[in-house]
């Protein structure tokens, strides 16, 4: 066995132990490409090793992809197969862990008629409802984690030939993962408990507002009364711990609904829709997204903010410095699962049921009365920088700083 196939294997175990915790007798979901189909196939053994009842793959090609995009009919875009979401639903309710393995091109769309993309996220958002909200209640145990591909790793490594480039991408994929720990295992574990240090301060604080300033960014955002602040391990329904990113670096929240005004302005590009957005600007009044700015991609951003209602409003608020291992990589993913984890960054969308007390237990009309945002998306984008700095502001109106410089201050 390879050294490279050894560390496969190691993150293979890692995704299942420490990802999603299988537990003996529980099934499987995995989606991942037919690219990256040896860690796939690892993640299947090592789940059956770990006592899984059944692994089931859902694979994807992104050549396919591309075809269908370029010569389907309009109307399938319009419409998501009722098997495909019944079929995720039903793992839902059979309590299935699931694996999620991204390796997308990020410009794997480009040049496609964003109509067709937008109406495509659309009706996939309605069709896979009930699973994201088990997903956004912890009803189920889900992680989201990444392998190299080609067309990723050209993106990424431009001035690097087709092998170096996907192995570089790999060496930082390990490392962001901290797979080249002596034991990854126990160092997931002492990162979920630094993470949960910063949690319990901040939860301590009970912060009535968050005021962000940088350049090209003043935004202050209201947070609802109930509000809890989480990070790395959250724990499943039936009392499992899992890790929903690897990598993650952050902790995070929900925002009041209709509480957040002022200007933001993007700090690294977004990879959404299979397309590239880049050097954007939003601006809010009492919550809503009134103005969207982007010197590229500027209709696929409209087209995002226009999905529903709910898409003109956050759903998270997510705390990261700048001194995290991934920014301190200097290494551009094009990839939100990395680079929100180097970046303070925020969702447009949907919030998270479990960052408001109680929230795991609510009904949807009960999260909306506690000011969390309902949607059919949820898009992380990127605004943090050397250059940020955050208050905390009470209900008395005093400050303390979160912030300064891109890094705790507390």
């Amino acid at each position: 066995m390879t050294q490279f196939e050894q560390k496969l294997e190691r993150y293979a175990e890692l995704i299942v132990k420490i990802g999603v915790n299988v537990q003996p007798g529980q099934q499987v979901y995995v989606t991942g490409s037919v690219e990256i189909a040896p860690l796939v196939r690892l993640v299947a053994s090592k789940a059956y090793e770990a006592g899984a009842s059944n692994v089931h793959v859902d694979w994807t090609d992104e050549t396919l992809s591309r075809l269908k995009y370029e010569k389907a009919a309009d109307e399938f875009f319009t419409v998501y197969p009722e098997w495909e979401a019944a079929k995720r639903n039903a793992f839902v309710d059979a309590n299935a862990a699931f694996v999620s393995i991204v390796s997308q091109n990020p410009d794997l769309l480009k040049g496609i008629d964003p109509q067709r993309i937008s109406n495509f996220q659309k009706a996939a958002g309605k069709a896979l409802e009930y699973y994201r909200r088990a997903a956004q209640s912890d009803k189920v145990s889900w992680t989201v984690v990444a392998a190299a591909s080609k067309d990723w790793a050209a993106k990424v490594f431009p001035g690097e030939s087709g092998d170096s480039a996907v192995n570089k991408l790999w060496d930082a994929i390990f490392n962001a993962v901290r797979l080249n720990a002596d034991n990854p295992v126990e160092a997931w574990k002492r990162h979920n408990a630094n993470l949960h240090a910063k949690v319990d301060i901040l939860n301590a604080k009970h912060f009535h507002k968050l005021h962000y300033t940088a350049p090209g960014t003043d935004l202050t955002i209201e947070l609802p009364e109930k509000h809890v602040w989480v990070g790395a391990a959250s724990t499943s329904a039936s009392g499992v711990s899992f890790m929903a990113n690897m990598p993650t670096e952050e902790v995070f929240t929900v925002p009041y609904r209709n509480g957040v005004n002022g200007y933001v302005s993007s700090t690294k590009p977004l990879s959404y829709g299979g397309n590239i957005i880049d050097n954007f600007k939003l601006t809010f009044e009492n919550g809503r997204i009134v103005k969207v700015e982007a010197e590229r991609g500027q209709e696929i951003l409209q087209r995002l903010v226009d999905t529903d209602e709910g898409s003109h409003y956050l759903g998270e608020v997510a705390l990261v410095p700048h001194e995290s291992p991934i920014s301190q990589s200097n290494v551009l993913f094009y990839n939100t699962l990395f680079d929100e984890n180097a970046s303070n960054h925020l969702a447009i969308g949907s919030g998270y049921a479990f960052n408001v007390e109680g929230g795991k237990e609510m009904s949807p009309e009960e999260l909306e009365a506690c000011g969390v945002n309902s949607s059919i998306t949820h898009v992380d984008f990127m605004i943090g920088s050397a250059e940020m700095d955050i208050d905390g502001i009470h209900k008395d109106g005093t400050r303390e700083p979160v912030f300064r410089q891109g890094n705790w201050a507390i």
